[in-house]
């Protein structure tokens, strides 16, 4: 497995190399065989990030951590790495289990709880506008009317005395970020890989760029000023 490292304002000396080292050789039993492995260490005023991206096939796994010292960064980026080649390797596994058949064969049985939900509610409909002793798909309607005034329906919506208050969640997460600069069509991939709806970066300019998943699918950039 050739691994390569790189250090922005700090030196990758020989404990972070082995801590590396034996970190990926879990990964690769996990995943088999393993191209390489690029490994980024830089250092920020009090902040160690460490990056690293892992090629396997036609895939990479990346992994982002942030920690006080750089040898935590390096552990914290090494366990996610691991979780998601457990999650990579869970994924290829289903795939060759399920057969493209039972995918097939799985449509019409969602459409049906619909279809005769849609019936119904039409067959209600029908019995609530009938006059009294008519007959609604060979059932007599039993309600009752006054004489001389139509049968209107009538929704009744009920209200919660009290709206409930949703205090935003805020989590913090370099999942989202790039920690190297790159093209837009590698984000558009880095994005695709990691599942994110939000994904940001820099481009080759330095310019701080944002990916947005809009909800038709389609991929918004957001280039700030």
């Amino acid at each position: 497995m050739q691994i390569e490292y790189t250090g922005r304002h700090v030196h990758v000396n020989q404990a972070c190399r082995a801590l590396c080292e034996e970190g990926l050789e879990r990964v690769s039993k996990l995943l088999g065989r393993i191209l390489s492995a690029h490994v980024v260490l830089s250092n920020e005023k009090h902040r160690c990030m460490a990056e690293i991206t892992i090629e396997i096939r036609a895939n990479k796994l990346v992994s982002t951590a942030e920690s006080t010292s750089m040898e935590a960064a390096v552990r914290m980026a090494l366990d996610k790495a691991e979780t998601q080649a457990k999650r990579f390797k869970q994924k290829m596994v289903t795939k060759k289990r399920v057969p493209k058949e039972e995918k097939v064969s799985a449509e019409p049985e969602l459409t049906r709880p619909r279809r005769a939900t849609a019936v119904k509610r039409s067959a209600d409909r029908k019995a609530a506008e009938a006059p009294v002793g008519a007959t609604v798909n060979g059932t007599a309607s039993t309600k009752k009317s006054t004489p001389g005034k139509p049968v209107v329906p009538v929704m009744v919506h009920s209200f919660p005395a009290k709206t409930p208050v949703i205090e935003p969640h805020v989590v913090r997460s370099l999942d989202s970020v790039a920690m190297r600069p790159m093209t837009l069509e590698e984000a558009v991939k880095e994005a695709e890989f990691r599942d994110r709806e939000v994904f940001v970066f820099r481009n080759n300019k330095g310019i701080v760029c944002v990916l947005h998943r809009k909800r038709d699918g389609k991929m918004e950039l957001i280039e700030a000023p």
